[in-house]
């Protein structure tokens, strides 16, 4: 699984929105956020933009599905929280600190399939857990500084960047914490509740 990673696992999923949180982590934080977000998304009735999310040891690039334009890359040390919603258990969802303000965002996504929505949670946890050992690695002097291509995205405006800020040096990134529920559930469509 760690080839295809380092390159990056592209999952076509529908994005449904983002809502601020108080707290980096936490379930019952998780899953008021995504009420939060389905709630609003009912409200809204548009139709969801498709995206591609890639994840890769880099951290998170979203792309629109039809235009190919890049949305967003969210590095790997900016995710503090990742899980598929144990209610609504097609949705996946994850925590950053929002590179512009700061702030924590929780950004939720439907996916066609539960079984999709825990693999896009595993391989990010994967690709976590491949980002923490190249870092300890480096840490520990047995690795030459390593060049990864860093996700930015094209502006207009002079002075912008969207590059991840680096890890400070003798600090740990976010403790991540990854929710998975193999459970069966019922299973509630978010697509049919949104369609119509």
């Amino acid at each position: 699984m760690q080839e295809p990673l380092l390159e990056g696992i592209g999952f076509t999923l529908k994005y449904l929105g983002m809502t601020l949180v108080e707290k980096p982590k936490g379930e019952d934080m998780a899953a008021n956020a995504i009420r939060r977000i389905i709630a609003m998304a009912r409200v809204g009735a548009k139709k969801f933009q498709k995206v591609i999310l890639t994840v890769s040891p880099r951290g998170i690039s979203l792309q629109d599905a039809e235009t190919k334009e890049m949305i967003e890359c969210v590095s790997i040390y900016r995710i503090s929280y990742c899980t598929t919603d144990k209610l609504q258990n097609k949705v996946f969802a994850y925590v950053a600190q929002s590179q512009q303000s700061g702030a924590l965002e929780c950004h939720a996504f439907l996916s066609p399939k539960k079984k999709i929505a825990q693999a896009v949670t595993r391989t990010v946890a994967q690709a976590f857990q491949v980002a923490l050992d190249h870092w300890e690695a480096a840490q520990a002097g047995s690795v030459q500084e390593q060049s990864h291509p860093e996700c930015t995205l094209e502006s207009n405006r002079p002075g912008s960047t969207s590059e991840p800020a680096p890890v400070p040096m003798g600090s740990t990134p976010f403790k991540h914490h990854f929710e998975e529920d193999d459970e069966e559930e019922e299973d509630d469509d978010l697509d049919e509740a949104f369609s119509g």
